[in-house]
C-alpha cells in the first residue's frame, strides 16, 4: 500500500489520504506501462554488460554508478510493464549497428532470465495483462533508431522475431530515408524506402514510434501507417520549446490516428527555463574542460560552484502533469501515456520524480486536478494496450501480403 507519508515526503503536492487510497486502487487495477527506459545501455556501460551481476533485486541507488531503475523502485512505482530501449549511439552505423543492437537485445533477455520471479518477456497486449495478473512485470523491447536496421527490411523482420515491439524511426541523426528532429533533413520526411519501412512495420506488427523524428517525418509516417503510432517518450512543444517535443497540430494528428503520446520526464523537455539553464551550464562546462552531463554531487568541482551561483529552475511532478494535461486537451484523454526515459536522462529528472518509483506522485497530482478514475487508468496503461491491440489487428489483416526488399542499400 502506498502511504500518505511516502507521497508527502516525495512531492510538494498535498496528497490527502483519500487521494493516496484512490491512486493505490487505480494502479492496482491498471499498473503503469512505461514506454521507454534505457537501463540496458546503463548495464552495458556501467555493469560490464552483465545483467546477472547488477543487483536489480536489491537496488541500484548505492552503486558507484547509481541508476534510476531497479526492481524495488519499479514495484514502488507500480510499473506493471516496461518497454526496455535497446538504444545504441546514432553514429554507430552499418553492420556494427546491427551487431550492437543484437548485444543490447541479449542484455534485455538475460536481465529477464536472471530475475524470473519479477520479469517476463512480452510481445502482445494479452501478454502484458497475463503477466501483470501473475504479479510480474512484463518486459518489452524497443529499438531506438532506424539506423539500427542498416537499411535492411530483413533486419527489421529479424528484430521482430526476437521480440522487438517498436522501432523509433530515427534517433538524433537524420537518415537517408527519414529525418531526425535534431539534425538537418536528408529525406524531407520519408523517402520511398522510408514509407516501405513503415508499411513493413505495420505488416509484421511492430509499433511505429515517432519520438525523435522531425515534424515532416512525423506527418509522412502518419500518412502512410495503417496502424496507430506512438511517441514513446515525447512531451508538448507548446509548453517547452524543444525540437524533440510535439507541436499541437501533430498532437491532434496522432490522436486522430488513434495513437498515444507518452510523456517524457527529462527536464529539458518539460521546462523552457530548465533547458536554457542547462544549455548555459553545458557551455560553462565546455569552457572549463569538464563534463556537463553530471548533476548534483556527481558534478565536477567547477560545475558545483557554477550551480551554487545559478540555481536550477524547479521542475516537479506538477510540471509533468502540465504536459499530460495539455496533451489530453489537444489529442484527447485516449491518446496520452507515460514514457519516462529513466536511465537515459543523465541522472536528472523532476525534483520529486527522480526514478521509476515516482509515478504515484504524478497520479496523485492529476487526481488532485480532477482527473477521473477512467482517465487515470487510460494514462497508466489502457491507452497503450489499445494501441497494441490495434497494431496486432492490422498485422493480422495484412497477413499473406509481402513487401519486397530494395537491393540498393547505399541509396537508403
Amino acid at each position: 500500500m502506498i502511504t500518505a507519508l511516502l507521497l508527502l515526503a516525495a512531492s510538494p503536492t498535498v496528497a490527502t489520504p483519500a487521494i493516496v487510497a484512490r491512486v493505490d486502487r487505480i494502479l492496482t487495477r491498471t499498473p503503469v506501462i512505461d514506454g521507454h527506459n534505457d537501463l540496458p545501455w546503463e548495464i552495458r556501460e556501467h555493469g560490464d554488460a552483465k545483467p546477472e551481476a547488477v543487483p536489480l533485486a536489491q537496488g541500484t541507488a548505492a552503486l558507484p554508478y547509481p541508476m534510476q531503475t531497479d526492481i524495488p523502485r519499479l514495484r514502488k512505482g507500480r510499473v506493471g510493464a516496461q518497454f526496455w530501449s535497446v538504444w545504441i549511439p546514432a553514429d554507430t552505423t552499418g553492420p556494427d549497428a546491427v551487431e550492437t543492437t543484437l548485444e543490447e537485445i541479449d542484455i534485455v533477455r538475460r536481465m529477464v532470465a536472471a530475475n524470473p520471479k519479477t520479469f517476463e518477456l512480452a510481445t502482445t497486449a494479452d501478454d502484458i495483462r497475463r503477466i501483470e495478473k501473475a504479479g510480474r512485470i512484463a518486459s518489452l523491447i524497443g529499438v531506438e533508431g532506424g539506423h539500427q536496421i542498416d537499411g535492411r527490411l530483413s533486419v527489421l523482420r529479424e528484430y521482430r522475431a526476437l521480440g522487438v515491439s517498436y522501432m523509433t524511426l530515427t534517433h538524433g541523426k537524420s537518415l537517408a530515408w527519414a529525418d531526425s528532429s535534431t539534425d538537418a533533413p536528408r529525406a524531407n520526411g520519408l523517402t520511398a524506402f522510408g514509407r516501405q519501412v513503415v508499411t513493413e512495420m505495420n505488416r509484421i506488427g511492430m509499433i511505429v514510434d515517432l519520438a525523435h523524428v522531425s515534424d515532416a517525418t512525423m506527418r509522412a509516417a502518419l500518412a502512410v501507417s495503417k496502424a496507430p503510432v506512438i511517441a514513446s517518450h515525447s512531451s508538448a512543444r507548446a509548453l517547452a520549446d524543444a525540437p524533440r517535443n510535439i507541436p499541437d497540430d501533430l498532437l491532434a494528428a496522432i490522436g486522430a490516428n488513434g495513437g498515444v503520446v507518452m510523456v517524457n520526464c527529462y527536464p529539458a523537455f518539460l521546462s523552457t527555463e530548465w533547458r536554457a539553464w542547462d544549455q548555459a551550464r553545458s557551455a560553462h562546462a565546455k569552457s572549463v574542460g569538464v563534463p556537463g552531463n553530471a548533476y548534483g554531487s556527481k558534478a565536477a568541482g567547477p560545475l558545483i560552484a557554477w550551480d551554487a551561483a545559478h540555481p536550477e529552475p524547479r521542475v516537479t511532478a506538477a510540471t509533468v502533469a502540465d504536459h499530460v494535461d495539455h496533451i489530453a486537451r489537444v489529442a484527447g484523454h485516449d491518446h496520452v501515456g507515460l514514457g519516462g526515459d529513466y536511465d537515459g536522462i543523465q541522472g536528472t529528472g523532476p525534483a520529486d520524480m527522480k526514478g521509476v518509483d515516482s509515478y504515484p506522485v504524478l497520479f496523485a497530482e492529476l487526481a488532485r486536478r480532477g482527473w477521473s478514475d477512467a482517465d487515470l487508468e487510460k494514462l497508466a496503461g489502457g491507452n497503450i494496450l489499445r494501441v497494441m491491440k490495434r497494431v496486432e489487428a492490422v498485422a493480422n489483416s495484412m497477413a499473406g501480403t509481402a513487401v519486397n526488399d530494395a537491393t540498393d542499400i547505399a541509396s537508403r
